[in-house]
């Protein structure tokens, strides 16, 4: 390999000409996740040196980007620190950023930003309580949410009906639903007397409304749901619905080497904390 006298490598210097697909660069910055800006550039939201942008265009330094006709300062962008917060999202809360129907929203919930957004790491139903974990690294969230990755989410499922053998094996072997086969990787009894009983599951799947449709394809109620984990992420077991917790940096290198992602703009990483749980992957 062949270094400039700038000690730049030639290799380094290729990925400076050919750039970075904008998506990826908008969505690392905060911008949104990659499915929204790959949407926004379908609609022609988006716009490189005055031209509107293609899926699979490239960047590189010095071109000018715009979204929704303001200019985007890259350089500002990509000063900040990658941030993960765990936010205990309560019954009745809407996860978007405006409800037509009046219904309160978890954003208004969390701390403002002075650049990008924070991008929910997928979605929990009204009726859904429990960890929503929220960042401000689009790309670290393309990650979390991508089928390919296969992330353990967790959840505390209280079931009203009878649950039997039969019906342990069939949800862990697999139930034909209206959009394809879907199982539970693992069922866990959890207490409970009588027809109302509690049950640990696990799924590597974000699939709309997934837990309660499974349940109920064996004729079961599900009554009350609580993400618990997502990935190596622990819900806090002192925080309370509508509060938040902010992964410390040691914490955070767990979750980005969850997923094979290199941390920029690493800080500090011995601080510590003793407020959330954060496992590393097994």
């Amino acid at each position: 390999m062949t270094t400039s006298k700038s000690g730049e490598t030639s290799q380094n210097k290729s990925q400076l000409q050919s750039g970075e697909r904008i998506q990826k660069v908008l969505s690392r910055a905060g911008l949104g996740s990659r499915r929204e800006i790959e949407r926004w550039i379908t609609e022609g939201k988006i716009r490189i040196n005055e031209k509107p942008s293609k899926l699979g265009d490239r960047i590189v330094p010095g071109d000018q980007v715009k979204v929704n006709g303001r200019r985007v300062d890259l350089d500002k962008f990509s000063e900040q620190a990658p941030r993960v917060l765990i936010y205990y999202k309560p019954t009745g809360e809407v996860v978007t950023r405006r409800d037509p129907e009046g219904r309160p929203v978890i954003f208004t919930q969390l701390p403002k930003l002075a650049v990008g957004r924070w991008i929910t790491v997928g979605r929990l139903d009204i009726n859904t309580q429990g960890l929503l974990l929220v960042t401000n690294h689009g790309e670290l969230a393309h990650r979390l949410m991508h089928p390919s990755t296969e992330i353990i989410r967790e959840y505390a499922v209280r079931v009203f009906g009878k649950v039997t053998n039969e019906i342990i094996e069939r949800l862990k072997s697999g139930v034909d639903l209206e959009d394809g086969m879907a199982h539970f990787d693992s069922i866990t009894f959890a207490g409970g007397e009588g027809i109302n009983t509690w049950y640990k599951v696990t799924v590597t799947e974000g699939r709309n409304r997934l837990i309660r449709r499974l349940w109920e394809s064996q004729e079961l109620v599900v009554n009350r749901l609580m993400r618990v984990r997502y990935g190596p992420v622990y819900l806090p077991e002192k925080l309370k619905a509508r509060l938040f917790y902010e992964l410390n940096d040691k914490e955070l290198q767990v979750l980005f080497d969850h997923v094979s992602l290199k941390q920029q703009n690493r800080v500090d990483l011995n601080k510590k904390s003793t407020r959330s749980k954060v496992r590393p992957r097994s």
